[in-house]
């Protein structure tokens, strides 16, 4: 007779398998639906920054600090080298062009000056000696040539009556050769006299043009040496203020060593520098505006300069019109740079965020206010106020605008 077999009651061990995979099972499906695979980063909502995106007018514009600087600043070079004997004029003080500033001395300029003066005078004494050694000559040759032409002459009327008493047969023939021969023998040493006085007139000529060639230039190198004394004398270049001036008494100034500046007040520009973000969009003649007391001055962009500095450019900017009457060098402005047209556009409050970011992605605040989604965007220019976005938000989100840093490589943010 069969027995009916009771199942026992209780879990047996297959059963722990099922309750595993249901656990598991539990587990995924509560972390699809109330968790999320992003990382999530928790902080207080009152330490963030938080902003909402608007839509509005962007002013292409750009806030640059600046200060006020001379139109021009010329720097004084020593022309020569020497020991500081006097100083006439302090710092700070206004100069006419040619005021001596400073007085020096130089005993081996002296010494070259005397040595100068003597070489000159050794080369006018010899200039004055091979003239009259010339002039002699000149006189002893015009001497000769006169007496050999008189010569010439009587040894040619000599010669002509001989051939006459010769030809009627008045006179030996040994006569009338010697009168012929002395008479063709005075007209070759007259010749040779007159070539000799004219080569002798030539090198009078090229030699006295030749020494007189060396002693214009002897007096041109002691007029530069008496220049060179001048010298001593540190001049102002031109008309303005003694910015600074590098000299004591007492002090030995090596040649070609800067021992001040002027600077020329006749107007100002402003010394500004910018981001290097901004270097393919800054040039020149973009206008610009510095207020002051309530006023607005008109400013245009001179000159860039092309070197890049610990990630700034610098650049001049000149008043286009008027200008503070309280002006003085070395005062700050801030300034707006004019880089463009206004238009409208979606407009993104500025923060440190973007230091974290470069601008490529932001966290946005959802309707509950509770959390925070990375969200990737897209922005154009910028100001000092806003970023002009190109896409990826839309007007009145909200947005996370605070440094990033401690967020990680989270992708949600969870406010509380």
């Amino acid at each position: 007779m069969d027995i009916k077999i009771e199942k026992k009651k209780g879990l047996r061990p297959k059963h722990y398998g099922y309750i595993a995979i249901g656990i598991v099972l539990f587990f995924v499906g509560w972390k699809m639906v109330f968790g999320n695979s992003a990382a999530t980063f928790r902080t207080e909502k009152e330490k963030l920054s938080i902003a909402e995106v608007s839509f509005g007018k962007f002013d292409d514009y750009i806030t640059i600090n600046g200060a006020v600087a001379p139109i021009s600043t010329i720097y004084m070079d020593a022309y020569e080298g020497g020991r500081v004997t006097e100083k006439l004029i302090e710092e700070g003080a206004m100069v006419k062009k040619g005021d001596i500033i400073l007085k020096l001395e130089n005993s081996a300029l002296y010494e070259q000056i005397l040595a100068s003066e003597s070489n000159l005078a050794l080369k006018q004494n010899d200039l004055r000696s091979t003239k009259l050694t010339f002039d002699s000559r000149q006189v002893e040759g015009q001497k000769d040539l006169v007496s050999s032409e008189y010569e010439l002459q009587k040894l040619k009327r000599n010669y002509e009556q001989s051939k006459a008493l010769f030809d009627d047969e008045l006179i030996s023939r040994e006569e009338y050769l010697i009168s012929k021969e002395n008479y063709e023998l005075s007209k070759k040493r007259y010749e040779i006299i007159k070539i000799q006085t004219e080569q002798d007139k030539s090198l009078r000529a090229t030699s006295l043009s030749g020494l007189d060639t060396d002693l214009e230039r002897m007096q041109k190198t002691l007029s530069m040496v008496y220049e060179r004394l001048d010298h001593l004398n540190v001049r102002a270049p031109a008309d303005g203020q003694l910015g600074f001036l590098d000299a004591e008494i007492g002090q030995n100034i090596r040649q070609g060593q800067r021992i001040g500046q002027i600077n020329v007040l006749t107007d100002y520009k402003i010394e500004a520098t910018i981001d290097e973000h901004y270097i393919d969009r800054v040039k020149r003649d973009l206008t610009a505006v510095l207020d002051r007391n309530g006023k607005e001055y008109q400013l245009r962009l001179r000159k860039v300069y092309p070197e890049v500095r610990n990630g700034k450019f610098k650049v001049d900017l000149v008043f286009a019109d008027q200008k503070p009457e309280t002006i003085r060098t070395g005062q700050s402005y801030n300034i707006k740079l004019q880089l463009g047209a206004s238009n409208d556009a979606l407009l993104l409050p500025r923060g440190s965020f973007f230091q974290s970011t470069g601008g490529q992605w932001i966290f946005v605040v959802d309707a509950s206010g509770e959390v925070a989604w990375k969200r990737a965007i897209r922005i154009g220019k910028q100001n000092s106020r806003y970023y002009e976005l190109l896409e990826g938000l839309e007007a009145g989100e909200k947005v996370i605008t605070s440094n990033y840093d401690s967020f990680g490589d989270a992708e949600k943010i969870i406010l509380k």
